[in-house]
Protein backbone atom coordinates (compact mmCIF):
# COMPACT_ATOMS: atom_id res chain seq x y z
CA UNK A 1 0.00 0.00 0.00
CA UNK A 2 0.92 3.38 -1.10
CA UNK A 3 1.72 6.35 1.37
CA UNK A 4 2.14 10.33 1.74
CA UNK A 5 6.23 9.54 2.38
CA UNK A 6 6.09 7.78 -1.17
CA UNK A 7 4.48 10.65 -2.72
CA UNK A 8 6.98 13.00 -1.40
CA UNK A 9 9.93 10.69 -2.14
CA UNK A 10 9.12 10.92 -5.41
CA UNK A 11 7.86 14.52 -5.84
CA UNK A 12 10.99 15.13 -4.27
CA UNK A 13 9.56 17.22 -1.25
CA UNK A 14 8.25 16.95 2.71
CA UNK A 15 5.44 15.26 3.36
CA UNK A 16 3.88 18.24 4.66
CA UNK A 17 4.26 19.70 1.39
CA UNK A 18 2.89 16.57 -0.09
CA UNK A 19 -0.32 16.81 2.09
CA UNK A 20 -1.33 20.41 1.51
CA UNK A 21 -0.56 19.81 -2.56
CA UNK A 22 -3.32 17.39 -2.43
CA UNK A 23 -5.36 18.42 0.19
CA UNK A 24 -5.37 22.52 -1.34
CA UNK A 25 -5.00 23.25 2.66
CA UNK A 26 -1.94 25.57 2.80
CA UNK A 27 0.18 27.08 0.18
CA UNK A 28 2.49 25.45 -2.33
CA UNK A 29 3.28 26.90 -6.01
CA UNK A 30 1.78 25.51 -8.67
CA UNK A 31 4.99 23.82 -10.00
CA UNK A 32 5.30 21.92 -6.93
CA UNK A 33 1.27 20.59 -6.59
CA UNK A 34 1.51 19.57 -10.46
CA UNK A 35 4.72 17.69 -9.65
CA UNK A 36 3.17 15.92 -6.41
CA UNK A 37 -0.22 15.44 -8.09
CA UNK A 38 1.78 13.40 -11.11
CA UNK A 39 3.15 11.74 -8.69
CA UNK A 40 0.34 10.02 -6.70
CA UNK A 41 -1.22 9.37 -10.13
CA UNK A 42 2.14 7.71 -11.00
CA UNK A 43 2.01 4.97 -7.80
CA UNK A 44 -1.86 5.04 -7.27
CA UNK A 45 -1.77 7.39 -4.22
CA UNK A 46 -5.61 7.59 -3.07
CA UNK A 47 -5.58 10.64 0.26
CA UNK A 48 -7.08 8.88 2.55
CA UNK A 49 -10.82 11.19 3.74
CA UNK A 50 -10.90 9.94 7.13
CA UNK A 51 -7.70 11.25 7.41
CA UNK A 52 -8.13 14.14 6.35
CA UNK A 53 -11.23 14.54 8.40
CA UNK A 54 -9.31 14.38 11.35
CA UNK A 55 -7.04 17.32 10.75
CA UNK A 56 -9.09 19.28 8.51
CA UNK A 57 -12.35 18.55 10.95
CA UNK A 58 -14.12 18.31 7.56
CA UNK A 59 -16.03 15.07 5.55
CA UNK A 60 -16.10 17.07 2.46
CA UNK A 61 -19.56 15.73 2.41
CA UNK A 62 -23.03 17.31 2.36
CA UNK A 63 -26.32 15.72 3.17
CA UNK A 64 -29.30 16.26 1.59
CA UNK A 65 -32.97 16.02 2.18
CA UNK A 66 -35.47 15.68 -0.08
CA UNK A 67 -39.00 14.32 -0.53
CA UNK A 68 -39.10 13.10 -3.65
CA UNK A 69 -36.35 11.58 -5.96
CA UNK A 70 -38.86 10.34 -8.75
CA UNK A 71 -39.99 13.76 -9.72
CA UNK A 72 -38.90 16.08 -12.43
CA UNK A 73 -38.53 19.38 -9.90
CA UNK A 74 -36.28 17.49 -7.63
CA UNK A 75 -33.99 15.53 -10.29
CA UNK A 76 -32.90 19.35 -11.41
CA UNK A 77 -32.25 20.61 -8.17
CA UNK A 78 -30.32 17.44 -7.50
CA UNK A 79 -28.01 17.33 -10.69
CA UNK A 80 -27.67 21.41 -10.19
CA UNK A 81 -26.57 20.03 -6.80
CA UNK A 82 -24.10 17.24 -7.41
CA UNK A 83 -22.18 19.04 -10.58
CA UNK A 84 -21.65 22.29 -8.07
CA UNK A 85 -20.52 19.94 -5.14
CA UNK A 86 -18.21 17.59 -7.04
CA UNK A 87 -16.88 20.68 -8.64
CA UNK A 88 -16.33 22.18 -5.21
CA UNK A 89 -14.18 18.68 -4.09
CA UNK A 90 -17.34 17.64 -2.06
CA UNK A 91 -19.76 15.02 -1.80
CA UNK A 92 -23.29 14.44 -1.49
CA UNK A 93 -25.50 12.23 0.79
CA UNK A 94 -29.09 12.04 -0.31
CA UNK A 95 -32.06 11.20 1.99
CA UNK A 96 -35.30 10.63 0.42
CA UNK A 97 -37.42 11.86 3.44
CA UNK A 98 -40.55 10.42 4.93
CA UNK A 99 -43.74 13.44 5.48
CA UNK A 100 -43.44 11.78 9.30
CA UNK A 101 -42.82 8.68 11.50
CA UNK A 102 -39.69 7.34 13.12
CA UNK A 103 -37.76 6.64 9.64
CA UNK A 104 -38.15 10.58 9.38
CA UNK A 105 -37.27 10.62 13.12
CA UNK A 106 -33.65 8.74 12.35
CA UNK A 107 -33.10 10.92 9.54
CA UNK A 108 -32.54 13.76 11.75
CA UNK A 109 -31.64 11.99 14.95
CA UNK A 110 -28.70 9.64 13.87
CA UNK A 111 -27.98 10.34 10.24
CA UNK A 112 -27.35 14.17 9.97
CA UNK A 113 -26.84 14.83 13.98
CA UNK A 114 -24.61 12.33 14.34
CA UNK A 115 -22.49 10.69 11.19
CA UNK A 116 -20.42 13.25 9.55
CA UNK A 117 -21.61 15.81 6.80
CA UNK A 118 -20.50 19.47 6.71
CA UNK A 119 -23.82 21.19 6.54
CA UNK A 120 -27.67 20.26 5.48
CA UNK A 121 -29.64 21.01 2.93
CA UNK A 122 -33.18 20.46 3.02
CA UNK A 123 -35.30 20.39 -0.36
CA UNK A 124 -38.78 21.28 -0.36
CA UNK A 125 -39.32 20.34 2.83
CA UNK A 126 -41.04 21.66 5.70
CA UNK A 127 -38.93 21.33 8.43
CA UNK A 128 -40.40 20.96 12.19
CA UNK A 129 -38.33 23.82 14.88
CA UNK A 130 -37.03 20.55 16.70
CA UNK A 131 -35.34 19.13 13.10
CA UNK A 132 -33.89 22.48 12.71
CA UNK A 133 -32.87 22.55 16.77
CA UNK A 134 -31.13 19.30 16.02
CA UNK A 135 -29.08 19.93 12.76
CA UNK A 136 -28.07 23.38 13.83
CA UNK A 137 -27.37 22.47 17.65
CA UNK A 138 -24.52 20.30 16.33
CA UNK A 139 -23.07 23.40 14.39
CA UNK A 140 -23.84 22.20 10.81
CA UNK A 141 -24.85 25.04 8.37
CA UNK A 142 -28.52 24.45 7.75
CA UNK A 143 -29.88 26.20 4.03
CA UNK A 144 -33.22 25.25 3.13
CA UNK A 145 -34.38 25.66 -0.20
CA UNK A 146 -37.96 26.22 -0.83
CA UNK A 147 -40.30 24.20 2.19
CA UNK A 148 -40.23 25.92 5.28
CA UNK A 149 -37.91 25.68 8.50
CA UNK A 150 -38.33 27.85 11.76
CA UNK A 151 -35.36 30.03 11.86
CA UNK A 152 -33.10 28.17 8.96
CA UNK A 153 -31.85 30.29 6.30
CA UNK A 154 -33.87 29.74 2.92
CA UNK A 155 -33.64 30.51 -0.62
CA UNK A 156 -37.08 30.60 -2.17
CA UNK A 157 -38.90 32.06 -5.46
CA UNK A 158 -41.91 34.30 -4.52
CA UNK A 159 -44.19 31.43 -5.15
CA UNK A 160 -47.27 34.13 -3.70
CA UNK A 161 -45.96 36.46 -6.45
CA UNK A 162 -45.66 34.40 -9.16
CA UNK A 163 -49.22 32.65 -8.45
CA UNK A 164 -50.49 35.94 -8.65
CA UNK A 165 -48.87 37.21 -11.37
CA UNK A 166 -50.06 33.77 -13.22
CA UNK A 167 -53.81 34.42 -12.11
CA UNK A 168 -53.49 37.95 -13.88
CA UNK A 169 -52.70 36.71 -16.91
CA UNK A 170 -55.82 35.07 -16.63
CA UNK A 171 -57.79 38.15 -15.74
CA UNK A 172 -55.79 40.08 -18.23
CA UNK A 173 -57.22 38.19 -20.97
CA UNK A 174 -61.08 38.73 -19.93
CA UNK A 175 -61.74 35.21 -18.15
CA UNK A 176 -64.09 35.51 -14.81
CA UNK A 177 -64.96 32.06 -14.51
CA UNK A 178 -61.10 30.82 -13.01
CA UNK A 179 -60.61 27.90 -10.84
CA UNK A 180 -57.17 26.51 -9.32
CA UNK A 181 -56.35 23.04 -8.70
CA UNK A 182 -54.00 23.95 -5.59
CA UNK A 183 -51.51 21.47 -4.61
CA UNK A 184 -52.71 18.94 -1.77
CA UNK A 185 -52.37 20.35 1.74
CA UNK A 186 -52.47 24.04 0.48
CA UNK A 187 -55.25 24.06 2.58
CA UNK A 188 -53.60 23.02 6.17
CA UNK A 189 -50.25 24.34 5.97
CA UNK A 190 -49.96 28.24 5.99
CA UNK A 191 -46.62 28.64 4.59
CA UNK A 192 -46.10 25.11 2.05
CA UNK A 193 -45.18 26.04 -1.37
CA UNK A 194 -49.17 24.60 -2.19
CA UNK A 195 -50.42 27.52 0.41
CA UNK A 196 -48.32 30.11 -0.81
CA UNK A 197 -49.73 29.67 -4.19
CA UNK A 198 -53.30 29.54 -3.67
CA UNK A 199 -52.84 32.63 -1.21
CA UNK A 200 -51.47 34.17 -4.63
CA UNK A 201 -54.04 33.04 -6.91
CA UNK A 202 -56.95 33.88 -3.97
CA UNK A 203 -54.88 37.89 -4.06
CA UNK A 204 -55.54 38.49 -7.77
CA UNK A 205 -58.69 37.25 -7.52
CA UNK A 206 -60.09 39.21 -4.73
CA UNK A 207 -58.44 42.16 -6.12
CA UNK A 208 -60.57 41.59 -9.59
CA UNK A 209 -63.45 41.12 -7.38
CA UNK A 210 -64.17 37.82 -8.95
CA UNK A 211 -64.87 34.65 -7.14
CA UNK A 212 -63.30 31.45 -7.87
CA UNK A 213 -64.76 27.99 -9.57
CA UNK A 214 -64.51 25.29 -7.77
CA UNK A 215 -65.68 23.83 -4.37
CA UNK A 216 -66.83 25.10 -1.33
CA UNK A 217 -63.50 27.59 -1.14
CA UNK A 218 -63.38 27.89 -4.89
CA UNK A 219 -59.78 25.51 -5.36
CA UNK A 220 -59.83 22.02 -5.89
CA UNK A 221 -56.77 20.33 -4.10
CA UNK A 222 -54.46 17.89 -6.10
CA UNK A 223 -51.77 15.63 -5.96
CA UNK A 224 -48.76 17.38 -7.28
CA UNK A 225 -48.45 14.89 -10.62
CA UNK A 226 -50.05 14.42 -13.67
CA UNK A 227 -52.13 11.50 -12.16
CA UNK A 228 -53.27 14.53 -9.90
CA UNK A 229 -53.99 16.43 -12.01
CA UNK A 230 -55.82 14.71 -14.11
CA UNK A 231 -58.54 13.01 -11.51
CA UNK A 232 -58.95 16.69 -9.96
CA UNK A 233 -59.72 18.44 -13.19
CA UNK A 234 -62.22 15.55 -14.48
CA UNK A 235 -63.82 16.53 -10.94
CA UNK A 236 -63.83 20.16 -12.14
CA UNK A 237 -65.03 20.04 -15.52
CA UNK A 238 -67.24 17.44 -15.42
CA UNK A 239 -70.27 19.47 -14.88
CA UNK A 240 -71.02 21.86 -18.14
CA UNK A 241 -73.08 24.21 -15.76
CA UNK A 242 -70.45 25.00 -13.32
CA UNK A 243 -67.38 24.34 -15.51
CA UNK A 244 -64.46 27.07 -16.04
CA UNK A 245 -63.11 29.27 -18.59
CA UNK A 246 -59.72 28.97 -17.07
CA UNK A 247 -57.46 26.84 -15.15
CA UNK A 248 -54.42 28.06 -12.72
CA UNK A 249 -52.22 24.97 -12.02
CA UNK A 250 -50.55 24.54 -8.81
CA UNK A 251 -47.62 22.59 -10.79
CA UNK A 252 -47.12 22.35 -14.64
CA UNK A 253 -47.48 18.52 -14.17
CA UNK A 254 -51.07 19.33 -12.43
CA UNK A 255 -51.72 21.17 -15.53
CA UNK A 256 -50.63 18.00 -18.40
CA UNK A 257 -52.82 15.95 -15.97
CA UNK A 258 -56.09 18.67 -16.57
CA UNK A 259 -54.93 19.22 -20.01
CA UNK A 260 -55.80 15.40 -20.34
CA UNK A 261 -58.83 15.44 -18.87
CA UNK A 262 -59.96 18.73 -20.78
CA UNK A 263 -59.09 16.76 -24.14
CA UNK A 264 -60.99 13.49 -22.59
CA UNK A 265 -64.24 15.55 -21.97
CA UNK A 266 -64.23 16.76 -25.17
CA UNK A 267 -63.03 20.37 -24.24
CA UNK A 268 -61.38 22.75 -26.67
CA UNK A 269 -57.83 24.38 -25.25
CA UNK A 270 -57.61 26.82 -25.13
CA UNK A 271 -61.11 28.20 -26.77
CA UNK A 272 -62.99 26.99 -24.28
CA UNK A 273 -60.38 26.18 -21.99
CA UNK A 274 -57.11 27.95 -20.77
CA UNK A 275 -54.91 26.98 -18.92
CA UNK A 276 -51.53 27.84 -16.78
CA UNK A 277 -48.84 26.35 -14.91
CA UNK A 278 -46.40 26.70 -12.71
CA UNK A 279 -42.20 25.77 -12.71
CA UNK A 280 -41.37 25.39 -16.19
CA UNK A 281 -41.39 21.90 -16.57
CA UNK A 282 -38.66 20.75 -19.84
CA UNK A 283 -41.80 18.85 -21.26
CA UNK A 284 -44.02 22.44 -20.98
CA UNK A 285 -43.03 23.63 -24.57
CA UNK A 286 -44.08 20.64 -26.26
CA UNK A 287 -47.37 21.11 -24.69
CA UNK A 288 -47.42 24.72 -25.91
CA UNK A 289 -48.36 25.04 -21.69
CA UNK A 290 -48.17 29.21 -20.67
CA UNK A 291 -46.15 28.44 -16.94
CA UNK A 292 -44.35 30.46 -14.43
CA UNK A 293 -40.77 29.46 -14.98
CA UNK A 294 -38.68 28.69 -12.38
CA UNK A 295 -34.87 27.43 -12.56
CA UNK A 296 -34.27 24.15 -10.19
CA UNK A 297 -30.55 23.49 -11.77
CA UNK A 298 -29.52 26.76 -10.89
CA UNK A 299 -31.22 26.86 -7.69
CA UNK A 300 -29.51 23.59 -6.47
CA UNK A 301 -26.00 25.68 -7.22
CA UNK A 302 -27.30 28.29 -5.56
CA UNK A 303 -27.84 26.19 -2.31
CA UNK A 304 -24.78 24.47 -2.62
CA UNK A 305 -23.23 27.81 -3.16
CA UNK A 306 -25.42 28.99 0.31
CA UNK A 307 -23.58 26.12 2.34
CA UNK A 308 -19.92 26.62 0.30
CA UNK A 309 -20.20 30.38 1.69
CA UNK A 310 -21.01 29.13 5.37
CA UNK A 311 -18.86 26.94 5.92
CA UNK A 312 -15.96 29.69 4.79
CA UNK A 313 -14.73 27.72 1.39
CA UNK A 314 -14.41 29.11 -2.18
CA UNK A 315 -17.10 29.78 -4.77
CA UNK A 316 -17.88 31.12 -7.75
CA UNK A 317 -19.60 33.90 -8.71
CA UNK A 318 -23.26 32.62 -8.11
CA UNK A 319 -26.03 35.04 -7.22
CA UNK A 320 -27.78 35.76 -4.60
CA UNK A 321 -25.32 37.32 -2.53
CA UNK A 322 -25.15 40.32 -0.33
CA UNK A 323 -22.47 43.05 -0.90
CA UNK A 324 -19.83 41.09 1.50
CA UNK A 325 -19.97 38.29 -0.02
CA UNK A 326 -22.89 36.05 2.33
CA UNK A 327 -25.74 33.89 1.11
CA UNK A 328 -28.74 36.26 0.17
CA UNK A 329 -31.18 34.70 1.23
CA UNK A 330 -33.72 37.77 1.36
CA UNK A 331 -33.69 38.08 -2.17
CA UNK A 332 -36.08 35.53 -4.37
CA UNK A 333 -34.72 33.85 -6.99
CA UNK A 334 -35.86 34.18 -10.61
CA UNK A 335 -38.82 33.43 -12.05
CA UNK A 336 -40.73 34.42 -15.39
CA UNK A 337 -44.18 34.16 -17.40
CA UNK A 338 -43.58 32.21 -20.47
CA UNK A 339 -47.11 32.77 -22.27
CA UNK A 340 -47.60 29.84 -24.80
CA UNK A 341 -50.48 28.65 -26.62
CA UNK A 342 -52.45 26.87 -23.71
CA UNK A 343 -53.81 30.36 -23.22
CA UNK A 344 -56.26 32.63 -24.90
CA UNK A 345 -59.11 35.27 -24.13
CA UNK A 346 -62.52 33.39 -23.42
CA UNK A 347 -64.90 32.48 -26.18
CA UNK A 348 -67.22 35.19 -25.72
CA UNK A 349 -64.70 38.02 -25.76
CA UNK A 350 -62.92 36.71 -28.55
CA UNK A 351 -66.27 36.93 -30.61
CA UNK A 352 -67.14 40.38 -29.40
CA UNK A 353 -63.73 41.00 -30.44
CA UNK A 354 -64.25 40.20 -33.74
Amino acid sequence: MTAISDVARLAGVSKSTASRALTGRGYVSEATRRRVVEAAAEIGYIASPNAASLVTGRTKNVGVVIPFVNRWFFGEVLEGMERTLLAAGYDLTLYNLALSGPERDRVFDFFLARKRVDAVIAVGVDLTEREVEVIEGRGKPLVALGGTGPGAPRLAIDDRGAARLATEHLIDLGHERIAHLAGAGAGSAARSVQALRRAGFADAMREADLHPVGEADGMVEAEMTLPGGYVAALQLLGHPATRPTAIFAASDEVAFGAMRAAERLGISMPGALSIVGFDGHEHAELFGLTTIEQYPRVQGRYAVDAVMRLLGEPTGDADPVTPDGLPDFDRPLDTRLVVRSSTTAPAARSLVAR
